[in-house]
């Protein structure tokens, strides 16, 4: 899944959430993350790198100081969920205010978070392209070492086999 892809599966994410005009960050994250479960480890992989990319491209002073205003300040942490919740915005969305912070104004959802005080933020998001490991168990069984394969690491970095009776 290349970053075009990716863009097209927030677009369905977003068509098929239910969503009102403050939550739908959360409401576009848990449908990529259900569509997404219903892909190859392959590309839920590809997925959470695009994500991350765009993670990336994202992090801009301007943009910055853009979330610092719309939420009366701004970590680190919250820059990340910010961030989040502009990819669940939409490509267009996306890519008008990474590249014009101040596009942000003309949203209505941004309107809407100034008028109930609330944050812009979807932390749900960073999770959506998570590791394959944190989807459906019916996809996948748990993998149960077996007692010779049990590693014990020590301190220099250094691993040694033992069994489980050792």
């Amino acid at each position: 899944m290349d970053t075009q892809q990716f863009w097209k599966l927030i677009e369905e994410a977003r068509s098929q959430a239910l969503t009102s005009t403050l939550d739908d960050g959360y409401a576009v994250a848990e449908r990529a993350a259900a569509l997404l479960a219903l892909r190859p480890v392959q590309e839920i992989v590809a997925a959470q790198q695009a994500f991350w990319d765009l993670m990336t491209d994202s992090y801009r002073a301007p943009l910055w100081g853009a979330a610092y205003v719309i939420n009366g300040g701004c970590s680190d942490d919250g820059f990340d969920y910010f961030r989040g919740w502009l990819i669940t915005q939409g490509r267009e969305t996306f890519e008008r205010v990474i590249t014009d912070p101040d596009a942000l104004a003309d949203l209505p959802t941004v309107g809407a978070f100034a008028e109930r005080g609330i944050d812009g933020e979807c932390e749900a998001a960073l999770s959506a392209p998570g590791p394959p490991t944190r989807w459906p168990p019916a996809r996948t069984s748990p993998v149960t070492p077996s007692p010779s394969a049990i590693r014990s690491w020590t301190p220099n970095g250094t691993s040694t086999s033992r069994t489980a009776t050792s």
